[in-house]
């Protein structure tokens, strides 16, 4: 798998150097530096869309007591940077995160089965985010072909959520558990009394629905606040839009980074999506690029640090191991 993460990396990252080289790496460099320290600032704004996501995280937690807002902000920064940065298909950040939360002295049930659960909501509500941005994007182009192609993405998501949501009300563990005794026999038979455990606690976090919908709420709002970052960066790269275009840009390039999950950080993808929906609202590929360029110095000020201080902790934890 990792190795296929890295040549996937690899091929994404020729791809955006391709693109840069077509378009003029002066040119895509100059439009850059005329942000100046406005790209900080911009990067910054990503800081407000993680509270949000955190506290959507928070409100899941079963019980009256739950961990503070900043101790799940900063799990959900750590996920982030990991699966920004380093080649684990997305889902990396959520096994770093579960294993801090453990080692804070939180049980294993409610954190593995609140990451599902907040994973689930978070596919949906990206999904309702993304037609938001589509109803955008046919009030402002007359492309019709990619209108229909992005439409035809988000009818292709339906089943697969739906049919995410119901493995895990039928058993996400146990199947998966099934799986491994099927592969290597009663080696793994101590998956079933802990798969068990774990679809249990699922299920029970379905069951409060009034959770789930205050999960989902804080969720969308967080995706929305995301325009405020896309919003800044094209101000201080010279190139204003509106609100509502700069949430064009902000849903539709999500859906395709998303899309190429196991690419590790949509490079290459995410590039050529800013420059198809930049396109769309008139704004020249050297702007576009500048702008992807922009996310990408976001993701080393922001989600370095993160990343850096894990590996400390680890490594610490290692040498005291006795």
């Amino acid at each position: 798998m990792m190795r296929t993460a890295t040549v996937l990396g690899l091929v994404g990252l020729a791809a955006a150097t391709g693109l840069i080289a077509w378009q003029g790496v002066a040119a895509v460099l100059t439009a850059l530096a005329g942000a100046g320290f406005g790209i900080v600032w911009a990067s910054l704004f990503h800081l407000v869309p993680m509270a949000l996501n955190a506290r959507a995280w928070q409100v899941l937690w079963p019980g009256a007591q739950r961990p503070s807002l900043w101790f799940f902000t900063e799990t959900v920064w750590l996920r982030e940077a990991v699966n920004g940065l380093l080649p684990v298909a997305r889902i990396g950040g959520e096994v770093v995160s579960a294993r801090l939360m453990m080692q804070r002295g939180l049980r294993t049930a409610p954190v593995v089965a609140s990451l599902v659960v907040d994973m689930t909501v978070c596919i949906g509500t990206q999904f309702l985010f993304t037609v938001l941005g589509l109803v955008v994007l046919m009030a402002n182009t007359d492309d019709g072909e990619t209108v229909a192609r992005i439409g035809l993405g988000l009818l292709i998501t339906i089943p697969l959520l739906a049919l995410l949501v119901l493995v895990q009300k039928y058993g996400l563990f146990e199947l998966a558990a099934r799986l491994f005794r099927a592969l290597f026999g009663d080696r793994w038979s101590g998956l079933a009394v802990s798969s068990e455990r774990l679809d249990r606690a699922v299920r029970l976090f379905y069951r409060r629905r009034g959770r789930i919908l205050s999960c989902a709420l804080w969720q969308f709002v967080a995706w929305v606040s995301g325009t405020g970052e896309i919003w800044l960066a094209l101000y201080f790269l010279g190139q204003p839009v509106t609100l509502l275009e700069a949430l064009l840009i902000e849903s539709l390039a999500q859906a395709v980074s998303s899309a190429a999950f196991v690419v590790p950080g949509a490079i290459g993808v995410q590039e050529g999506g800013f420059v198809l929906f930049g396109s769309l609202l008139g704004l020249g590929p050297e702007v576009s690029l500048a702008l992807a360029l922009a996310r990408r110095a976001r993701d080393l000020l922001l989600f370095l640090p993160p990343v850096i201080a894990w590996q400390i902790f680890e490594g610490r934890r290692l040498v005291q191991q006795p």
